[in-house]
């Protein structure tokens, strides 16, 4: 049987946690979770742990030391299902913004063949965005576009952080060298498994801003992406174009 693990970083996630977990363990597909807490001061850590007690076997979590960032807790995941002989491995935020319903569509994709890499994608063909103000909507779209526009990524939504991964995935990208933390982690995995040659298939979902708890979001995160994509795609045009190691010979030469 194919073993799913669902990864979900938390900070500060009390009001949502533990309805979190019981929706996934009540889907009728078999996942496992692992939450990746850092540190949060709202004793989000420790209701897992209450709940682990009721979910020995599927539910685990990783605790971290303070807030390292996003990327860092998906690779942290990673890392940790790969170790523990995981197939497939799912993003999923805490906060409903996905809809666990959506875990059994993406996970088919992957565990079928159809796809190396599913995303839950707002912006395919019966995706949508609901509860977001006019700005917030504008902003992400347009960094959409700016984003297929600088990888040339057939990708609609590019930044969508409902994902997941085959097991091979994981394995061929150096996750020592994904560098971003925010949005432009979720851009730089997918453009690593794209370069790759992997097949990643967009699944339309319904995006819903959170009810409960405070938004991640921030300005920093948003220019982290803005520049980290243009960053991310000259490495590969050098790269691809052998200018790496033109840069290499030109110093051996010079010792």
């Amino acid at each position: 049987m194919t073993k799913v693990l669902v990864i979900i970083p938390t900070y500060n996630e009390k009001e949502n946690i533990e309805a979190i977990i019981e929706a996934v363990f009540a889907l009728p597909k078999a996942f496992s979770i692992l939450v990746v807490d850092d540190g949060s001061p709202d004793g989000t850590a420790s209701i897992v742990k209450d709940l682990q007690k009721k979910y020995p076997e599927t539910l685990f979590i990783v605790e971290r030391s303070g807030k390292l960032g996003l990327g860092t807790a998906y690779i942290k995941g990673f890392r940790w299902g790969l170790e523990h002989g995981f197939d497939l491995f799912c993003e999923m935020d805490a906060d409903f913004s996905h809809n666990p319903n959506d875990l059994i569509r993406l996970a088919e994709a992957c565990e079928s063949g159809v796809a190396d890499m599913s995303i839950g994608s707002r912006y395919v063909k019966g995706g949508n965005v609901k509860d977001w103000p006019f700005d917030r909507i504008f902003l992400s779209y347009g960094a959409s576009i700016y984003v297929r526009m600088i990888t040339w990524m057939p990708i609609m939504d590019p930044t969508a952080g409902f994902v997941c991964y085959t097991r091979k995935v994981l394995e061929s990208i150096d996750l020592d060298k994904i560098r971003f933390t925010g949005y432009a982690f979720q851009i730089e995995m997918k453009y690593a498994a794209y370069s790759l040659g992997y097949q990643l298939k967009e699944i339309p979902i319904t995006f819903k801003d959170r009810e409960l708890g405070t938004s991640k979001m921030s300005s920093s995160i948003i220019g982290e992406a803005a520049t980290g994509v243009l960053k991310m795609r000259l490495k590969n045009i050098f790269k691809n174009y052998g200018f790496e190691n033109m840069k290499e010979k030109l110093s051996d030469s010079t010792k």
